[in-house]
Protein backbone atom coordinates (compact mmCIF):
# COMPACT_ATOMS: atom_id res chain seq x y z
CA UNK A 1 0.00 0.00 0.00
CA UNK A 2 1.34 3.48 -0.58
CA UNK A 3 0.43 6.21 1.81
CA UNK A 4 0.64 10.06 1.40
CA UNK A 5 0.71 12.45 4.12
CA UNK A 6 2.33 16.30 4.56
CA UNK A 7 -0.91 18.32 2.72
CA UNK A 8 -2.54 20.66 5.00
CA UNK A 9 -3.10 24.54 4.52
CA UNK A 10 -0.91 27.50 3.72
CA UNK A 11 -0.76 30.84 2.64
CA UNK A 12 0.51 31.39 -1.15
CA UNK A 13 3.84 31.65 -1.27
CA UNK A 14 4.48 29.41 1.47
CA UNK A 15 5.86 25.79 1.12
CA UNK A 16 4.77 22.42 2.15
CA UNK A 17 6.86 18.58 1.76
CA UNK A 18 4.88 16.02 1.34
CA UNK A 19 5.61 11.88 1.96
CA UNK A 20 5.12 8.75 -0.15
CA UNK A 21 5.83 5.73 2.14
CA UNK A 22 5.18 2.03 0.91
CA UNK A 23 6.80 -1.00 1.10
CA UNK A 24 9.45 -1.97 -0.62
CA UNK A 25 7.74 -5.02 -2.57
CA UNK A 26 5.27 -2.18 -3.57
CA UNK A 27 7.88 0.19 -5.13
CA UNK A 28 9.42 -2.69 -6.51
CA UNK A 29 12.24 -0.84 -7.79
CA UNK A 30 9.64 1.20 -10.53
CA UNK A 31 9.63 4.50 -10.79
CA UNK A 32 6.88 6.57 -8.24
CA UNK A 33 5.01 9.69 -9.65
CA UNK A 34 3.03 12.92 -8.29
CA UNK A 35 -0.05 13.60 -9.50
CA UNK A 36 -2.76 16.21 -8.54
CA UNK A 37 -7.16 16.63 -9.15
CA UNK A 38 -8.46 19.71 -8.53
CA UNK A 39 -12.29 20.06 -7.96
CA UNK A 40 -14.33 19.64 -11.15
CA UNK A 41 -10.76 19.17 -12.93
CA UNK A 42 -9.39 15.94 -14.23
CA UNK A 43 -6.53 14.46 -12.16
CA UNK A 44 -2.86 15.63 -13.77
CA UNK A 45 0.37 14.72 -13.85
CA UNK A 46 2.79 16.94 -11.41
CA UNK A 47 6.24 14.60 -11.21
CA UNK A 48 8.00 11.97 -11.66
CA UNK A 49 11.45 10.09 -10.61
CA UNK A 50 12.98 7.38 -11.36
CA UNK A 51 13.49 3.80 -9.80
CA UNK A 52 17.53 5.35 -9.27
CA UNK A 53 16.29 9.05 -8.75
CA UNK A 54 18.58 9.85 -11.89
CA UNK A 55 15.67 10.69 -13.96
CA UNK A 56 13.04 13.54 -13.02
CA UNK A 57 10.00 15.19 -14.71
CA UNK A 58 7.73 17.93 -13.99
CA UNK A 59 4.58 19.31 -15.15
CA UNK A 60 5.47 23.19 -16.67
CA UNK A 61 3.34 24.46 -14.37
CA UNK A 62 5.01 23.24 -11.12
CA UNK A 63 9.09 23.75 -12.80
CA UNK A 64 11.20 25.54 -10.48
CA UNK A 65 9.16 25.59 -7.65
CA UNK A 66 8.52 21.35 -6.75
CA UNK A 67 11.13 19.26 -6.56
CA UNK A 68 10.47 15.08 -6.17
CA UNK A 69 13.16 13.21 -4.67
CA UNK A 70 13.57 9.65 -2.67
CA UNK A 71 14.89 7.52 -0.31
CA UNK A 72 15.47 3.81 -1.37
CA UNK A 73 16.13 3.33 1.83
CA UNK A 74 12.97 4.61 3.48
CA UNK A 75 11.02 3.65 0.67
CA UNK A 76 9.74 6.92 0.53
CA UNK A 77 9.50 9.32 -2.36
CA UNK A 78 9.05 13.22 -1.14
CA UNK A 79 7.75 16.16 -2.92
CA UNK A 80 8.93 19.54 -1.95
CA UNK A 81 6.35 22.39 -3.23
CA UNK A 82 8.02 25.90 -2.68
CA UNK A 83 6.08 29.43 -3.68
CA UNK A 84 3.25 27.37 -3.37
CA UNK A 85 0.00 29.34 -5.16
CA UNK A 86 -3.50 29.12 -4.69
CA UNK A 87 -4.03 27.10 -8.27
CA UNK A 88 -1.69 24.64 -6.50
CA UNK A 89 -4.98 23.74 -4.33
CA UNK A 90 -5.96 19.59 -5.19
CA UNK A 91 -5.84 16.24 -3.47
CA UNK A 92 -2.59 15.18 -4.54
CA UNK A 93 -1.66 11.57 -5.34
CA UNK A 94 1.08 9.07 -5.31
CA UNK A 95 1.42 6.44 -7.72
CA UNK A 96 3.90 3.41 -8.67
CA UNK A 97 4.57 3.42 -12.22
CA UNK A 98 4.84 -0.13 -14.08
CA UNK A 99 8.40 0.39 -14.97
CA UNK A 100 11.77 1.53 -13.74
CA UNK A 101 11.66 4.53 -15.58
CA UNK A 102 8.25 6.33 -15.33
CA UNK A 103 6.09 8.83 -17.41
CA UNK A 104 3.35 11.38 -17.69
CA UNK A 105 0.39 8.97 -18.47
CA UNK A 106 -1.47 7.94 -15.63
CA UNK A 107 -1.97 4.82 -17.71
CA UNK A 108 1.52 3.76 -16.77
CA UNK A 109 0.94 3.36 -12.99
CA UNK A 110 -0.27 0.35 -11.23
CA UNK A 111 -0.10 1.26 -7.63
CA UNK A 112 -2.14 4.36 -6.16
CA UNK A 113 -2.06 6.02 -3.00
CA UNK A 114 -4.63 7.64 -0.79
CA UNK A 115 -4.89 11.03 -1.41
CA UNK A 116 -3.59 14.38 0.13
CA UNK A 117 -4.95 17.85 0.59
CA UNK A 118 -3.29 20.57 -0.34
CA UNK A 119 -5.33 24.08 0.16
CA UNK A 120 -2.95 27.07 -0.56
CA UNK A 121 -4.72 30.43 0.43
CA UNK A 122 -4.84 33.68 -1.81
Amino acid sequence: QLQASGGGLVQAGGSLRLSCAASQRTFSNNAVGWFRQAPGKEREFVARISWRGSMTSYAESVKGRFTISRDNAKNTVYLQMNTLKPEDTAVYYCAVSRSPIGGEDRSGYAYWGQETQVTVSS
